[in-house]
């Protein structure tokens, strides 16, 4: 049996190729059934120059005549067959290009679908283990004394306290120490955060929702914001409540806030995305929150200030295509004891992708 050789198997197993090779025979076929008409109409011409000279030689000539005009016949037969195989040939071209550029669609799309869901679990498990930090910083000794005794030296340990903590811990932008009455009392870089030290946190959703936990156990997360104390950043805050003796349920005497630093290391989880050089050309990589406001883009554009909304249909894990833009999604699946945000991560890919989404971008 003679083999098929095959230059580059992967390169054979592309989507892309199932459109290209459809689109190779629909020449092919195009310009042989052409080539088929042409010349069945020279053929045609030739039997009428014959009847006409077969006309012209009388008695001695209808001899020719039959042959010619049978040989007319049988091109117009052609013409026939020419004309369905056309028709046929074409129909099938035409439905196996749809069926090509469907397969390629989804398998595009769940690619994207894959690398969005990859980048916002590597933000989950980044996020859990924030959630692990802030309940174990708040039992730490040093931390409670603070809020207990209440005191300046108290005060001054912790805040060292913090800056050790700091400085082991890289993603985050500062570490407070808050009373039950929602004071800030120590923080680990008041060189570069003044304002932060005795200011009133009590009506941030952080401090409220971990003055309110039941236990130790428990911790808030909360959305990113800029946080104009921190020089308006933009930060992640996790929480949780500081209990008289460390113990798991004390009695509430002060807030822990931690305040992720967001930019650098959501810039690094999108542009961490493994896409090629030329899909990365045309592609924009997005971490959103539950209303679908842009936290993290790969091209810093929009971000905290604009929404990208995906179709209400668009839950869980997906994609579709829309203006020539194919979209992958994928939403928080949580990690450990984290339950995300509802936050998702959103892969939009075109030929020229200029916008988050032509008619789906708004100011937030």
């Amino acid at each position: 049996m003679a083999e098929v050789a095959v230059a580059d198997t992967e390169e054979a197993l592309v989507p892309e190729r199932i459109l290209e090779l459809s689109e190779r025979l629909s020449t092919a076929a195009t310009t042989s059934i052409a080539d088929i008409a042409r010349i069945n109409r020279e053929a045609k011409m030739l039997a009428i120059n014959a009847l006409i000279t077969a006309a012209r030689a009388g008695e001695a000539g209808k001899g020719f005549a039959v042959v010619a005009e049978e040989f007319k016949n049988i091109s117009a037969r052609i013409d026939e067959v020419t004309g369905d195989l056309e028709s046929q040939v074409q129909g099938d071209l035409r439905e196996l290009a749809a069926v090509g550029a469907a397969i390629l669609g989804h398998l595009r799309g769940q690619r994207l679908a894959d690398l969005a869901l990859n980048a916002i679990e590597i933000i989950d498990r980044n996020l859990y283990e924030r959630t692990c930090d802030v309940r174990w910083w708040a039992t730490d000794s040093a931390v409670v004394d603070c809020v207990s005794a209440g005191t300046p030296a108290a005060a001054e340990h912790a805040s060292e306290r913090l800056r050790v903590i700091l400085d082991a811990y890289t993603v985050y932008l500062d570490l407070w120490i808050c009373d039950a009455q929602g004071r800030v009392t120590a923080v680990g870089r008041p060189e570069l955060y003044p304002r932060a030290t005795g200011s009133s946190v009590s009506n941030t959703e952080w401090f409220r929702k971990a003055k309110a936990t039941a236990s130790g156990q428990e911790f808030v997360a909360c959305d990113v914001e800029r946080a104009p104390l921190l020089n308006d950043a933009p930060v992640a805050t996790y929480a949780a409540a500081i209990r008289r003796g460390g113990t798991v349920n004390g009695e509430v005497v002060g807030v822990l806030g931690i305040h992720f630093d967001w930019q650098p290391q959501a810039n690094a989880v999108v542009d961490g995305v493994r896409l090629t050089d030329e899909e990365r050309s045309r592609s924009r990589v997005l971490l959103l929150d539950r209303a679908g406001r842009i936290l993290a883009a790969s091209d810093r554009r929009g971000e905290l200030t604009e929404t990208f909304r995906l179709p209400d249909a668009a839950t869980g894990m997906g994609s579709y295509a829309e203006n020539g833009v194919t979209v992958g999604y994928a939403a928080t699946p949580g990690y450990e004891t984290y339950e995300g945000l509802g936050w998702y991560g959103c892969i939009v890919q075109g030929e020229r992708v200029v916008a988050a989404n032509p008619g789906r971008a708004d100011a937030a």
